[in-house]
């Protein structure tokens, strides 16, 4: 009989040991994300660096890797068997985190699970924990695209995108949709970046109407409650 309630526990709740791998290590990893933020940002605004800083520089962004790369690896063998690939498969960023650096700046995002006001699993505290991660996703998904492209950029031949300033400009107004045309990538890997951001941008759009949509939908029923609540005694139960 225990055995069986065992089997069933197990059934209800699958993955177990990659879940508790991940709640150890999750504030550990967002840390070495934003470690790694700091360290591409020297090596991207500081073009001409050299000496211990440079090395110091390359260790960090080598060593995030190699953690990362381990992190994976966990999860992936931590995961039910039969259940691995589904895991890889419903956690794109985090294997794009292994061959594209700037989404393991992303992972700075996490940190924001551990504030109060965005835990419950009230309407309120889920649009506010919904809201916070896309705006904070959104702004560290462009700075990081942004000192992307400039080190794709910086340097080719015909490029208008030469200065960080230049650089984040562009980022802003390709994930608006605004899209000037004064400045744009020239290079394979720029344009890639821009496919990128547009699709970021349509996702935070798409987000954020879900957010407006929601609170909109709350209210109207929030209303619908109180109106039904004032409203007098039919008739029938005058009379009785």
């Amino acid at each position: 009989m225990l055995g069986e309630v065992g089997r069933n526990v197990l059934m209800i709740t699958p993955d177990t040991g990659r879940l508790a791998w991940e709640a150890r290590t999750s504030t550990t990893l967002a840390v070495l994300g934003t470690s790694f933020l700091v360290a591409y940002s020297v090596l991207v605004l500081l073009p001409d660096l050299e000496g211990p800083l440079l090395l110091l520089t390359a260790a960090v962004l080598i060593a995030t890797w190699v953690v990362f790369a381990i992190d994976m690896l966990a999860r992936v063998v931590l995961s039910d068997r039969g259940r691995r690939g589904h895991f890889l498969l419903t956690r794109p960023l985090d294997v794009l985190a292994l061959f594209m650096p700037l989404f393991r700046a992303l992972r700075v995002v996490t940190l924001l699970r551990h504030i109060p006001l965005f835990a419950g699993g009230s309407g309120t505290a889920v649009r506010s924990s919904v809201g916070a991660h896309a705006v904070v996703y959104a702004a560290v998904f462009v700075y990081v695209i942004a000192l992307a492209t400039l080190q794709a950029e910086r340097g080719a031949e015909g490029a208008t995108i030469t200065t960080f300033g230049d650089a984040v400009w562009w980022s802003l107004v390709t994930i608006t949709t605004v899209g000037y045309g004064d400045t744009y990538p020239v290079t394979d890997a720029g344009r890639f970046l821009a496919v990128l951001l547009m699709g970021g941008g349509l996702v935070i759009v798409g987000t954020t109407s879900a957010i407006v949509v929601s609170y909109i939908g709350e209210r109207v029923a929030a209303a619908r409650a109180s109106s039904d609540d004032a409203q007098p005694p039919s008739s029938a139960s005058s009379a009785s």
